[in-house]
């Protein structure tokens, strides 16, 4: 029978899919059954290289339990023949909040301001007290705009915010009408956005993509959002801009070295940092279980893949 091994905790409508198409050793000892399996379901916090792959000689199949990949080593998978999927559009709606969330917080000064109610600093309201930026007429640069980047785009506007682009290519005309988008080069959005929210898909050619110099593009008192992948951005680098002023603040879900976040980031008022939340809702951690599932059901049972990564 059919073996296949789930480095994820399934919730119990996505398991059930599985059921018939073969045996499921669950994450307690997914590891030690390699050997045996011809499906993998990953979440996309466990690296899988070749050295993984040299363990599982009959895969034929990792289901990356998440919409980025950077923890696949595609190459060595394609050698191998291996088929790779991942989740597209059903955590767009729930990380687009988180994106939404962190502007707000950042821009507002949230952060500051309940630690400065709850240190007993709050003495009623004030005309002076508590100032800090808007989202009404600030001019929001999106690094790539696919799913995620057009939903938070939504959001944004509706909130009263100009939105310009930079992506690999324009977006459907209509999107761009309704959402009264301008695309513009990548040194023209650094340079020129009060708010900078990064959803550009990973690769290793965009590492450290946002450095010091990139920093420095960035207009003085301006804000940066990440809700993508930890490492497009030189942690030390932007520790450097938060902390001389350069930039008015950032809010983070990601992290170059997750679980470990730059010691620097957390010394930072004007920083805030969630714990890779952006898809954390029951609803959406369950459609990716769901559709990871069905990409190694459809495979096992010679069927083409539903979602598979694409190159």
């Amino acid at each position: 029978m059919k073996q296949i091994v789930t480095a994820v905790e399934l919730p119990e409508e996505a398991s059930e899919l599985l059921e018939g198409v073969g045996s499921v050793v669950g994450p307690a000892g997914w590891r030690e059954a390699l050997g045996e399996a011809e499906a993998l379901i990953t979440p996309v916090n466990v690296r899988v290289g070749a050295s993984l792959l040299e363990e599982a000689p009959r895969l034929r199949i990792v289901a990356n339990a998440g919409v980025g990949y950077d923890n696949l080593d595609i190459p060595a998978a394609r050698e191998r023949g291996i088929i790779l999927t991942n989740t597209p559009g059903v955590l767009t709606e729930a990380t687009a909040d988180i994106a939404l969330l962190l502007t707000l917080a950042v821009v507002r000064g949230l952060p500051a301001a309940e630690r400065s109610l709850r240190r007993g600093e709050f003495s009623g309201w004030g005309f002076g007290d508590y100032l800090q930026g808007d989202i009404q007429g600030a001019r929001v640069g999106i690094l790539g705009m696919g799913r995620i980047g057009q939903a938070y785009a939504r959001r944004v506007r509706a909130s009263g915010a100009i939105i310009q682009y930079h992506s690999r290519g324009p977006i459907n005309p209509a999107v761009e009408q309704a959402l009264e988008a301008t695309r513009v080069d990548r040194d023209t959005l650094f340079r020129t956005s009060d708010i900078l929210s990064i959803h550009a898909a990973y690769s290793p050619s965009l590492h450290h993509h946002l450095d010091t110099a990139t920093f420095r593009l960035m207009q003085r008192g301006s804000y940066l959002v990440n809700t993508a992948r930890g490492a497009f951005i030189d942690e030390q680098a932007l520790v450097t801009a938060l902390h001389d002023g350069h930039l008015a603040g950032a809010g983070l879900d990601v992290y170059e070295h997750e679980p470990k976040v730059h010691p620097g980031l957390q010394d930072l008022e004007n920083v805030v940092l969630l714990p890779h939340i952006g898809s954390a809702t029951p609803k959406t951690r369950t459609a990716m279980a769901r559709m990871a599932c069905e990409n190694a059901a459809a495979v096992l049972r010679g069927e083409p893949p539903l979602t598979p990564i694409p190159g």
